[in-house]
């Protein structure tokens, strides 16, 4: 017979409601009480009763897709990307907020476990501080972004190369002063310094602490409290390389307002080509890359290891281009 929650909860001990919180994430449970239940819901062969929804062979058609902000324009567009390429696919897209913590990817993870949902695509900030880490139970998962755990597949663009790439473009141009908006402790934010001071060692450039400019948020009031700071203490630097379409927002602003020309004064960069990128004024300077083929290339992978949990791991680089718009020039 069916497995009920009942039996699951006198299984480990709890309550069964404490059950019904980690099968549907509602309410958050401690770490260990959380394993206690996921191993009897495992030694069991627990599955929820899903007729009621009518559907067939034990399959949601829901795949859970969790950003860690969707605040932002980045998230809205990747967003519609998804539930455009999950229609092609008949499957229906269950959005999630994880604000870079890893409770709410435990609830997601144990969700599908219990066969709530089919499979997930998580955009992780941290490596550190994901819920995919190695000896965990993982169900049909794909990691989107640039946290890269080899357990799961995975999906990305070189942030190294791209950010890399887009300093060469202001090298180019004459700008030796440039500045890096956007230093914190996520994995994106990790990468595109790392391409930012890659480009500059290989053009014989000083790596200036100063430079590297720190926000709290990847937003555009983050930029601008940024940018606003910077500029109190210091010289306007020739080009700013922001580690965000959203951030560039914030600094453009600030900058008009302290009566610096963009680029006349300084240029500014960008970084995913939000469609709002096309028309700040000036038009943004940005990476840019196809976030329709990023969700089809997700979802694919979530239906093979859906079709095969034994197949082996893949990780997938999309290719990027550097858009130029009106927002850098000559020096």
């Amino acid at each position: 017979m069916r497995a009920t929650v009942r039996d699951v909860a006198q299984r480990a001990g709890v309550s069964p409601k404490t059950v019904s919180n980690v099968v549907n994430g509602t309410f958050p449970v401690s770490p260990k009480t959380r394993l206690r239940v996921e191993a009897a819901l495992a030694e069991l062969d627990y599955v929820p009763n899903l007729s009621a929804r009518g559907l067939r062979n034990g399959r949601t058609g829901v795949i859970a897709l969790a950003l860690p902000d969707l605040s932002t324009a980045y998230s809205a567009e990747m967003a519609h990307h998804f539930v455009e390429a999950a229609a092609q696919r008949n499957l229906t897209i269950q959005i999630e907020e994880t604000r870079g913590g890893a409770e709410r990817e435990h609830q997601l993870l144990s969700r599908a476990r219990s066969h709530l949902v089919d499979g997930l695509v998580l955009n992780p900030v941290l490596l550190e501080t994901s819920a995919v880490q190695p000896g965990v139970s993982l169900p049909p998962t794909v990691l989107i972004g640039e946290v890269n755990q080899p357990i799961a597949d995975h999906v990305w663009i070189d942030n190294v190369a791209a950010t890399s790439q887009m300093v060469e473009l202001l090298l180019r141009h004459g700008h030796r002063r440039i500045a890096a908006l956007g230093v914190m402790e996520t994995e994106s934010a990790r990468l595109r310094r790392t391409g930012y001071r890659q480009a500059l060692d290989a053009a014989g450039l000083p790596r200036l602490p100063e430079l590297e400019i720190p926000t709290i948020d990847w937003d555009p009031s983050g930029g601008a409290n940024a940018m606003r700071g910077f500029l109190a203490e210091h010289p306007a630097p020739d080009a700013v390389v922001c580690f965000t379409d959203s951030l560039a927002l914030g600094a453009l602003n600030v900058l008009w307002g302290a009566g610096f020309t963009v680029p006349g004064d300084v240029s500014v960069t960008g970084y995913d080509d939000v469609a709002e990128s096309q028309f700040t004024v000036p038009a943004l300077t940005t990476v840019s890359f196809d976030k329709r083929l990023l969700a089809e290339t997700a979802l694919r992978l979530v239906a093979d290891r859906i079709a095969d949990t034994d197949r082996p791991n893949e990780t997938v680089t999309l290719s990027h281009s550097i858009v130029e718009r009106a927002s850098t020039a000559n020096r």
